[in-house]
């Protein structure tokens, strides 16, 4: 999600530019760097469900920058430069985070888990679709839901029930 974010935004902004084909630049670098962050934010996702998600949202706009500071600090180190160099602006800090991006970040991270929930959801429901797990689900070796059976399943359990009976070995009937 953060690559399709980064290149709507960069592709938006070009094209307010004037140019033609809305050019969006990314970065390889950009991979494994969204990848962290969004395990890092799922991370303290689950320990800060108790606050409002205002609040919440806050504190994940606390942490991209943080992340963003970081990665773009140790590419530095590493590489001699950042691959984003935001030190011409206004707002930099140290070149590597934009302050002004700000309510950006926090308009991401309120939208956080409204769209991890939604993907998990729909990658539940693709999984249940899969020859494997009908065949699971068919032979019983599906481990039993933690929820009652008329309530629907909440996103990500059905991966969580099939991974774990993945793991076992299936009896023989």
């Amino acid at each position: 999600m953060g690559w399709v974010l980064e290149v709507m935004f960069t592709g938006t902004g070009a094209a307010l530019k004037k140019d033609r084909n809305a050019t969006a630049r990314t970065y390889l670098w950009m991979h494994p760097i969204y990848g962290g962050t969004a395990l890092a934010l799922e991370e303290v996702s689950a320990r800060l469900k108790p606050l409002p998600r205002p609040l919440r949202a806050l504190v994940y706009t606390g942490l991209i920058f943080g992340a963003e500071y970081g990665t773009g600090w140790l590419l530095k180190r590493l590489l001699g430069r950042c691959p984003w160099d935001y030190a011409p602006h206004r707002w930099s800090v140290h070149g590597l985070i934009r302050l002004d991006y700000a309510p950006a970040w926090y308009l991401t991270a309120l939208l956080f888990e409204p769209v991890r929930d939604t993907l998990l959801h729909v990658t539940s429901e693709a999984l249940r679709q899969t020859p494997e797990y009908r065949d699971a689900e068919a032979q019983g070796t599906l481990p039993p839901t933690a929820l009652p059976e008329e309530k629907p399943l909440e996103a990500g359990l059905v991966a969580a029930r099939f991974e774990s009976a993945q793991a076992e070995p299936t009896p023989i009937p």
